[in-house]
């Protein structure tokens, strides 16, 4: 009999044990200790939205002196301003080359790209994105004095092409002309240069950014060639996993869309870099 007690002692003894344990580690995860907090949840308890751009691609982004100040400014900081209101979080930019933004993305020093980047089936490989907020044709800049020689397509196969290296524009010009016929550099900003100092025949980019070029630089026109891109428009990129934050941008962006704010952004941004 008293062995008996004895065991049931035990067994009594060890099932509080395995009790307290339970308790315990039912706590800590009641407490979050052992809980990943979302993307979402981690900037607003950061409560910080650091978003990358590469900043040379008027009027989406780019630099403007303001008040005697240099100044990221574009109708996509004005998006990313509005998503942080929303978040109820500070906004900071990080500007970079465009074809670095993917990779600061997953390695987590930005949260969010915005840089009218178009979401290709290729990059949908490795990051997630929300709606379309903006759908934009694509022109060729050239010098003025030679619109007259590139009018059309059958000109354009003579022509070297300077494009932003890693955005859909290097893929579309790969998909008109040769390779050795393209030139690539890091902002449109420099490719631009390039054109002007006659060392590439014309720039391929979106309609919105050959407009605002040409009309703060007297020597560019925008060239009468016709490109049929079937362009499927820009849209912000987040990690992969991210579905509430994605949830949350995109219902900004209805909202911006509804209330006609977007509009009123291109044209403010496309003002602004005309002064």
């Amino acid at each position: 009999m008293k062995k008996m007690k004895k065991i049931a002692a035990l067994l009594v003894a060890l099932m509080m044990v395995f009790s307290m344990v339970g308790c315990s580690q039912k706590t800590s995860q009641e407490q979050g200790g052992s809980k990943e907090l979302s993307k979402l949840e981690q900037i607003k308890k950061d409560g910080k939205l650091v978003v990358g751009t590469s900043a040379s691609y008027p009027p989406y982004e780019f630099h403007k002196e303001i008040d005697g100040k240099d100044q990221i400014v574009g109708f996509d900081i004005e998006i990313a301003k509005e998503i942080a209101k929303d978040l109820g979080v500070e906004l900071e930019i990080k500007d970079m080359k465009f074809e670095g933004l993917l990779a600061a993305l997953n390695a987590g020093k930005i949260d969010i790209i915005i840089a009218g980047m178009t979401p290709t089936e290729e990059r949908k490989k490795s990051v997630d994105f929300s709606k379309v907020y903006y759908v934009a044709t694509q022109s060729i800049i050239v010098q003025a004095d030679k619109a007259e020689s590139f009018k059309t397509m059958d000109d354009l196969a003579k022509m070297v092409i300077g494009v932003q290296k890693g955005t859909t524009q290097e893929q579309i010009a790969k998909d008109l002309i040769p390779e050795q016929q393209i030139k690539g550099l890091g902002r449109v900003a420099d490719v631009v240069l390039e054109l002007k100092n006659g060392k590439v025949d014309g720039v391929l980019v979106e309609s919105p950014v050959a407009t605002a070029y040409v009309k703060r630089n007297a020597d560019l026109a925008v060239s009468a060639i016709d490109l049929e891109t079937g362009d499927s428009g820009s849209a912000i990129a987040i990690q992969k996993g991210g579905e509430d934050l994605v949830a949350q941008i995109d219902k900004t962006l209805d909202r911006l869309m509804s209330e006609g704010k977007i509009d009123e952004f291109v044209a403010a941004a496309t003002e602004l870099n005309d002064n």
